[in-house]
């Protein structure tokens, strides 16, 4: 029953994103607004787990809503509109990641970003505090070296909390590709870990 609920509360979004959709195709910019104050804060942190700064993923996560408002006229307003935009969105934090020159610095920004969050998970307490920086860089050095698509599927799975299904829509790709990326990924997070 749950599940069917979940369904329901889906389909309802994406309905009213549908409405959204069409009076944007109208003309109405503010119907487009809507849309954005939806789905900014999920698309800075897609942008972020992607490409490592805030401010990098700032800029991407508004450019994609810029190239998705001159493109409204080809969205399908009976499709959810965040798998749309998060096509647009992913084209170009990873084209960023492509051309950027200076890589390293920017790859070493996402993993210290990932590694507060694991570390945050753990338990709190002035006794715990050369443990949790360990972690930290730890963590952070293991992400570092993840390849870009790896890293984008763990952070779809482990911080966003997608299913293997939602992540395989958003990322346009196989569901068995999805599931490979993030066992490759995680192996090679605990292979790292595990080495001192």
């Amino acid at each position: 029953m749950e599940q069917q609920a979940g369904v329901a509360v889906a389909r309802d979004v994406t309905v009213e994103d549908g409405v959204l959709i069409r009076r944007a195709q109208g003309g109405d910019a503010a119907a487009f607004g809507r849309l954005v104050e939806r789905y900014m804060r999920r698309a800075y942190f897609a942008a972020l787990s992607l490409v490592g700064t805030r401010e990098d993923a700032l800029d991407l996560s508004q450019e994609a809503f810029v190239r998705a408002f001159r493109a409204r006229r080809t969205i399908d307003p009976e499709r959810p509109f965040y798998a749309w935009l998060y096509q647009i969105l992913r084209r170009l934090c990873f084209n960023f990641l492509r051309d950027r020159r200076n890589r390293r610095r920017q790859l070493e920004s996402a993993g210290n970003w990932l590694a507060e969050e694991a570390a945050q998970r753990l338990e709190a307490g002035p006794e715990r505090a050369l443990e949790r920086a360990e972690a930290k860089r730890r963590v952070a050095a293991a992400i570092e070296r993840l390849p870009a698509r790896e890293r984008e599927v763990l952070a779809l799975k482990e911080f966003e909390g997608l299913t293997y299904r939602e992540i395989a829509v958003l990322a346009g790709i196989p569901l068995g590709t999805v599931m490979s990326r993030l066992y490759s990924a995680r192996q090679r997070l605990a292979d790292a870990l595990e080495e001192r």
